[in-house]
C-alpha cells in the first residue's frame, strides 16, 4: 500500500460532492448516495463493497474526531493506468482530543480504521488545506 501526500492541484474528475452534517443518520444517507453513484458508474459489486466500507470508515473518523462540516467527494481517477474510484472526506480539522474512556469509547472497538483503509485501497493519504484536511483512498476498479 502506498501513502501519498497530494497537492491541492491534483487533477481528477470530481463528479460528486456531498455535504455531510454531523447528525444522526448521516452514515445511512451517505451509504445510499455512494451506492447510487457506484451503480451509475457500473462498479462491480465486490469493488463497490470495498468503496462503501472505506467511505464509512473515513466518514466515521471525520464525525468522531474532527470539526464540522464534513464533505464527501467521489471521483474517478487513474492508479498506475487503471480506473479507480477515489473517496475523500474533508473536515475542518481535529476536534479537541478527548479521553477515550471519558467519551465512552472502548479502545478495543476503535483505532483500526487506518488498517481497513490500508487493506482495501491501492493508495491512500491526506490532503491538507487551509480549513482542515481531506482523507482519501483509491480503489482500483479495472
Amino acid at each position: 500500500m502506498t501513502v501519498v501526500q497530494l497537492s491541492a492541484e491534483l487533477p481528477e474528475d470530481v463528479t460528486y460532492v456531498f455535504p455531510l452534517p454531523h447528525a444522526p443518520g448521516t452514515a445511512s444517507v451517505m451509504r445510499r448516495r455512494v451506492c447510487a453513484v457506484l451503480t451509475d458508474w457500473r462498479v462491480p459489486a465486490e469493488v463497490a463493497e470495498d468503496v462503501l466500507l472505506l467511505a464509512s470508515e473515513l466518514l466515521t473518523n471525520a464525525i468522531t474526531h474532527a470539526l464540522p462540516p464534513a464533505t464527501l467527494r467521489m471521483s474517478q481517477v487513474l492508479v498506475d493506468g487503471l480506473k479507480a474510484v477515489r473517496i475523500e472526506v474533508t473536515d475542518s480539522g481535529p476536534a479537541a482530543p478527548a479521553d477515550p474512556a471519558a467519551a465512552g469509547l472502548d479502545p478495543d472497538e476503535h483505532g483500526r480504521g487506518i488498517e481497513i483503509v490500508m487493506a482495501l485501497s491501492a493508495r491512500h493519504g491526506v490532503r491538507e488545506h487551509a480549513e482542515g484536511a481531506g482523507w482519501w483512498a483509491d480503489v482500483v476498479v479495472s
